[in-house]
């Protein structure tokens, strides 16, 4: 069983014990988790099974790659791990005659909202490679892609006001489309629309005239990606 799944606050006081120095022996780990020894061996265990934690040949404990990025999400105050916002890139695409490619999507959550192509940016990925691929995969269409603004979207429960999803989009124009559509896929149907049928549609993402507004009195700005290495030693 994963401890993404199932996180004990014994593995909370392990993984940050070792968040805060290079290694650690068995006897300062289990003083963090104020456990006994046979209940704390159990908890590392698995850390270590799971891959967050190597066991070293002088005796000490470290976190792995995986580890350090897993216990770098934590919140330091209330040893929980954080929440945070997703990271994807919608696509602006338009035709010679002005209509504009919607998609509606056909998976929960949202099912039957109409909006922009796009999707998440993968691990490794740059805004560029993740527009580039979502566009060919969900539209079939290949295209000039430039960057036109950030749009942070936060969606609510309008009942409980409790905060239902958080989403930073790189919004992105694909210029000269080419290829042929795809109407249909598994999740999704693709159709090109003036902006007024867009809005007639009964569930749309948002205010579009809001979005619209937005997006054009968006100042463009630079969007630099750059990929640095760094000897693992120093990770």
């Amino acid at each position: 069983m994963s401890i993404d799944r199932a996180l004990h606050p014994a593995h909370v006081a392990i993984l940050r014990a070792l968040l805060f120095r290079p290694s650690a022996r068995f006897t300062q780990l289990q003083k963090h988790s104020e456990l006994t020894s046979d209940h704390f061996n159990f908890y590392l265990k698995q850390l270590i099974e799971d891959g967050y934690i190597l066991k070293n040949n002088n005796g000490t404990y470290e976190l792995t790659f995986k580890g350090k990025e897993f216990a770098n999400r934590f919140d330091t105050e209330t040893r929980t791990v954080e929440r945070q916002p997703k990271i994807g890139v919608r696509l602006m695409i338009s035709r010679s005659d002005g209509k504009l490619l919607v998609q509606q999507r056909l998976k929960q959550p949202f099912y039957g909202y109409w909006g922009r192509p796009g999707g998440k940016v993968g691990w490794g990925e740059t805004i560029l490679e993740a527009a580039a691929r979502e566009l060919l995969e969900e539209t079939g269409l290949t295209a000039e892609l430039l960057f036109e603004s950030v749009y942070h979207k936060m969606d609510y429960n309008k009942l409980t006001g409790e905060l239902l999803e958080d989403k930073i989009f790189f919004i992105l124009t694909a210029i000269n489309p080419s290829g042929t559509l795809i109407e249909e896929f598994e999740g999704g149907r693709n159709a090109w629309m003036t902006l007024e049928q867009y809005e007639n549609q009964e569930l749309t993402f948002g205010n579009n005239t809001q979005s619209k507004a937005l997006y054009q009195q968006a100042t463009r700005i630079p969007v630099v990606e750059v990929r640095h290495t760094y000897d693992p030693a120093h990770y």
